[in-house]
């Protein structure tokens, strides 16, 4: 069975989703089965269909949350010695060298993944690229926007 690396905040996050679907959602779709079925003949009731299409990806949800959440590998960055090493969890200041931009992404898992929000997940082009090196090194990454080549300049343990 695979580990399924995460954060601290990824893993509340999916359990608040898990709590969410469980003691929101699921009850609030048996209820819209009960007054579906409460209409009369279901064959041809689109409502009691809209709901068990709902139900059945309520309960999947549920399932694929509860798997993760069995498999989860929390990994606690700030617990670790810092060293100018990359490794999952910790914060990484890049200089993009086709740009002179700096760019700053936390390394995170995949369900925790946001570009937006500077998150980008261990096992995307740069992620895989950036694991295990550590500062001053020169990192190129296959990326939607074509080849990228980096120099790492800082690493946060926080």
């Amino acid at each position: 069975m695979d580990r399924v690396p995460m954060t601290p905040e990824g893993h509340a996050a999916l359990q608040a989703e898990l709590k969410h679907h469980l003691e929101v959602l699921r009850p609030k779709i048996v209820k819209d089965i009960e007054e579906a079925r409460a209409h009369g003949d279901i064959s041809e009731n689109s409502e009691y269909e809209d709901a068990k299409h709902r139900q059945a990806l309520c309960e999947g949800r549920i399932g694929e949350l509860k798997g993760k959440l069995a498999r989860a590998e929390v990994i606690r960055v700030s617990e670790m010695q810092p060293s100018p090493r990359v490794v999952f969890g910790t914060t990484v200041v890049l200089e993009d060298q086709d740009s002179d931009e700096v760019v700053t992404y936390r390394i995170v898992g995949v369900d925790e993944a946001d570009v937006g929000q500077g998150k980008i997940s261990f096992n995307s082009p740069i992620g895989r690229a950036l694991i295990g090196r550590n500062v001053d090194d020169e990192v190129m990454a296959e990326t939607p926007r074509g080849r990228r080549t980096f120099v790492i300049t800082n690493v946060h343990y926080k």
